[in-house]
């Protein structure tokens, strides 16, 4: 996949990549929404792989919504971007799946002060309840996300979960190293559900080699060519 960021500007990482992987092993379906886009590597990648999904996105930034409506004609993917607030987007009951990479990180950690990079950063823009609120109220019935988001707000995430009639399912931990704490959470979750929590094994992201085996599987699958863009 050819896709195109904004030089300067929030480029995707290794945390889009690894949702990417981890949102793929439940085969999502249906009606698709990504959540908080940028450049649309996640749902694009996602629609490139289920090409029997009904994809479609929203985001915030024109600047974004621009190269995400790009990325995605010049890789043929069929793509509904709605440009706007993710909690002003109003379709109530209407998606099947859900899958959001958001700005997580918190309000006491230090901020960049370029404005496009804050708002795809920090979670003062989509605080936590609000955010898997609006994911409650657009998922179908029974309907399903994946999420990933800071590790250390795990307990605030389930607790909103719960109060919104949405069940954590699966969840997997990322460590940088083996023996390094967490940063990174993804979580699948599921809406009117009422199956035990799963924990899958931790994820770890480098070894003495570089990569491990396991995230170099998920980046060769993905495959992503990226150009990057200065701001005209």
């Amino acid at each position: 996949m050819l896709l195109y960021q904004i030089d300067g500007g929030y480029c995707y990482n290794t945390d889009s990549i690894l949702l990417y992987g981890f949102t793929s092993r439940f085969t999502p379906r249906g009606k698709v929404l990504d959540v908080g886009a940028g450049s649309g590597i996640v749902g694009l990648l996602i629609g490139r792989d289920f090409p029997n999904i009904t994809l479609e996105a929203v985001e915030k930034q024109p600047l974004y919504a621009e190269f995400a409506r790009r990325n995605a004609k010049i890789n043929g993917i069929t793509y509904t971007l709605h440009e706007g607030d993710f909690l002003e987007h109003t379709p109530h009951g209407s998606y099947d799946w859900i899958v959001s990479n958001p700005p997580f990180y918190h309000e006491n950690v230090s901020r960049s002060e370029n404005p496009i990079l804050h708002q795809a950063r920090y979670n003062v823009h989509l605080p936590i309840e609000p955010f898997v609120g609006k994911i409650s109220k657009l998922l179908k019935s029974d309907g399903e996300a994946a999420i990933c988001y800071d590790a250390g707000q795990f307990a605030q995430l389930c607790s909103a979960c719960e109060r919104t009639g949405l069940r954590v399912v699966d969840v997997q931990f990322v460590h940088s190293k083996v023996d390094r704490p967490s940063a990174l959470v993804m979580l699948h979750l599921k809406k009117n559900s009422r199956a035990m929590l799963n924990v899958l094994p931790p994820l770890v992201t480098l070894d003495e080699m570089g990569y491990t085996p396991i995230v170099q599987a998920i980046y060769d699958k993905a495959k992503v060519h990226s150009i990057k863009c200065p701001i005209t």
